[in-house]
């Protein structure tokens, strides 16, 4: 008895089909609005300010230092916001963690070094308050964080007054250690600019790497990493991800302190490039860290945003910010952009977030 044992040919794949999942899998990532956005910006302000410094590596430099101390700390909110959580503390942070530096160095004479670390062990511990708060009150974070915002504003304020009689300190480039934290923290690559006939150079701030590096590691947590899966899991479902054995609480308090560490580093990265520290700086940060990440693509809801989104959303706000100057609009006009820009970013995540559950259900 003889049998037919060829196999039968497999169906050949169509290209066709599979270009479209490529373009729908591209169209439903979160950071493609903001990229879109941000070269918008660029051609805008290419155009309208090229020849006014804008394109100039000197221009170029400007407006990636604004974006870069305002992008390190959308990074870190945007998980926390993936996680379906806020945290209004981090602009009152940036004023606290900088005081701290400060008060210790200057007035009171501790090397730079051990005044960073005291700062960060400070940061780290509100981060780990309001992360308790939030998971053993659940209360909602927006609350427990303006809460923060408030006292820690008001320690800082009152605190610095109490020692130093005034809200504004001083001669930090005079501490003992500077120099090498300097070195660390705001330091510039000093680049010469082809377009210049006098060989001028261009400083590109130190700041613009640690910007590039927390955000490529927050990119790897999110989308190579089990914790990253978690992340994501609590933001869409905190019960479900509960019950699938999600260390819920653990991330979410662990989030806090990202947030509040990342305020750290954009409040030593200040007070070390301006050599001084002010118990107001950091006002409204927060709600530009946020603005950052919405407009980056992560959803207020939770469960849906990118690291990379926030990358370009922060460096919208610094193109803007700086284009402004460069073109001589009044800069009461900044708002109005942060304003609109916000509500264009919610309607298109509301409609990609749509298209993206429609696909799933397909």
């Amino acid at each position: 008895m003889t049998s037919d044992s060829t196999a039968a040919p497999k169906a050949p794949r169509d290209e066709r089909m599979m270009e479209q999942h490529r373009l729908r899998r591209l169209l439903l990532r979160p950071e493609l609005g903001a990229f879109g956005g941000a070269l918008l910006v660029w051609i805008f302000f290419a155009v309208t300010a090229g020849d006014q410094g804008f394109l100039s590596l000197r221009g170029t430099a400007n407006y990636l230092e604004v974006a870069a101390e305002l992008g390190i700390i959308a990074v870190a909110v945007s998980m926390l916001m993936i996680a379906g959580e806020f945290d209004l503390s981090v602009g009152s942070m940036i004023g606290a963690a900088g005081m701290i530096i400060a008060i210790l160095s200057v007035e009171l004479g501790v090397n730079i070094w051990i005044a960073i670390v005291v700062a960060l062990v400070f940061a780290l511990l509100v981060g780990v308050i309001n992360g308790l708060l939030v998971v053993r009150t659940k209360l909602p974070s927006f609350i427990i964080t303006l809460g923060s915002l408030f006292v820690v504003r008001g320690l800082t304020i009152g605190v610095t007054r109490l020692i130093t009689g005034r809200t504004q300190v001083g001669g930090i480039n005079m501490a003992a250690g500077y120099d090498s934290a300097a070195a660390v923290f705001a330091s510039n690559l000093s680049i010469v600019d082809p377009a210049s006939s006098r060989g001028a150079s261009a400083q590109f701030a130190i700041s613009i790497l640690w910007w590039l590096v927390i955000a490529g590691l927050a990119t790897y947590i999110l989308l190579r990493t089990r914790p990253g899966n978690w992340i994501f899991g609590i933001g869409g479902d905190e019960n479900a991800a509960r019950n699938v054995g999600v260390p819920v609480n653990l991330m979410k308090i662990r989030l806090f302190m990202a947030t509040a560490a990342a305020a750290w580093l954009v409040a030593t990265i200040q007070v070390l490039s301006v050599g001084s520290a002010d118990t107001l700086r950091g006002e409204q940060r927060e709600f530009y860290a946020i603005i950052a990440s919405v407009i980056g693509g992560t959803l207020l809801t939770g469960g849906y945003g990118s690291a990379i989104g926030a990358v370009f959303g922060a460096l919208i706000f610094g193109m803007v910010q700086q284009g402004i100057v460069f073109t001589g609009i009044d800069s009461d006009w900044f708002l109005v952009f942060l304003g609109a820009m916000l509500i264009i970013a919610v309607l298109i995540n509301n409609f990609i977030r749509k298209r993206a559950s429609d696909a799933k259900v397909k």
